[in-house]
């Protein structure tokens, strides 16, 4: 196999069967990679595919939580390549609850996989970069940017993910390794599935009106890390990019374009004027002279 990873070394944590860290071992895979996948359940179906490809690769149990399991990980990819060229952070876990019905254990099992688990793993792997190509890609999510309620601890761990990413950056230049996150909107994944098995017509139309292109899929972000993985955006770090999703104020477009002159509707519902007015001034009473 030919492609930009030639002979270059992945390291991918969280990896699972039909998950986004599977999707990006097969597409690096696929371009030369040779992977070492860190997992907490053996993927079975996915190192099948991989055998049937041809592809390099050492599979290792790892438990992002514990520093002595990160390191014992590291320790073994690096007696079998040597080396690490690229590290992608995709080990995660979600909640859902109101920060008020959220309590400490479960804030901190997000913490420790989403945050400190990354973390861990970085600092780690750092000594055993290829310096001046090496690259780290974190997998955030729009929950870290975009607001959305029911989601504190997931959200609190994806903003923290982009900063530590953007720290990151800065510190790492002077050894020429970047450090960039991809932030997904919804993608068809099972952690997804459980939330929208039954879903009504309104939190449909929601959804689709929050993904202008559509949910994505899995090899949707493989493709992404792919490129911001690659030496071909070795100029790139400290970003954050979106992935199906952009910043949006969604007034009315047809309100705001031009039509053509018409009678006005009589039936059409009309707000108010004074609804959309400016308030107007007090008028204050003049003061008389004094003196």
């Amino acid at each position: 196999m030919n492609g930009r990873y030639q002979d270059q070394v992945v390291v991918i944590t969280g990896v699972n069967d039909r998950g986004i860290g599977g999707a990006i071992a097969e597409r690096l895979a696929e371009e030369g990679a040779k992977l070492a996948i860190l997992w907490r359940e053996r993927p079975k179906r996915l190192l099948n595919r991989l055998n049937k490809r041809g592809a390099e690769y050492l599979e290792l149990a790892c438990d992002v939580t514990q520093q002595t399991s990160v390191d014992a990980a590291i320790s073994a990819i690096v007696e079998r390549f040597e080396s690490i060229d690229v590290l992608v952070n995709n080990a995660g876990v979600e909640h859902s609850s109101t920060l008020e019905e959220t309590n400490d254990d479960q804030w901190q099992q997000v913490l420790d996989v989403n945050l400190t688990g990354a973390m861990r793993v970085i600092r780690s792997s750092i000594p055993h970069f290829t310096e001046q190509s090496g690259a780290i890609v974190n997998l955030a999510s729009v929950l870290g940017i975009a607001g959305c309620g029911g989601f504190p601890a997931y959200s609190a761990t994806k903003a923290g993910i982009i900063g530590l990413t953007q720290s990151l950056a800065m510190e790492l230049a002077p050894r020429g390794i970047r450090a960039v996150c991809v932030a997904p909107a919804l993608v068809h994944t099972p952690m997804i599935h459980k939330y929208v098995a039954n879903m009504t017509s309104e939190s449909e139309e929601q959804i689709r009106q929050a993904h202008p292109l559509g949910v994505g899929s899995p090899q949707d972000v493989a493709a992404a890390v792919a490129f911001v993985a690659s030496q071909e955006a070795r100029w790139i770090t400290g970003i954050t990019l979106p992935l199906g999703w952009s910043a949006a104020f969604p007034l009315p477009m047809q309100q705001f374009l031009p039509t053509k002159a018409e009678e006005p509707d009589s039936s059409a519902k009309l707000l108010k004027f004074d609804e959309w007015a400016a308030p107007a001034e007090e008028e204050k009473p003049l003061r008389r002279a004094t003196g």
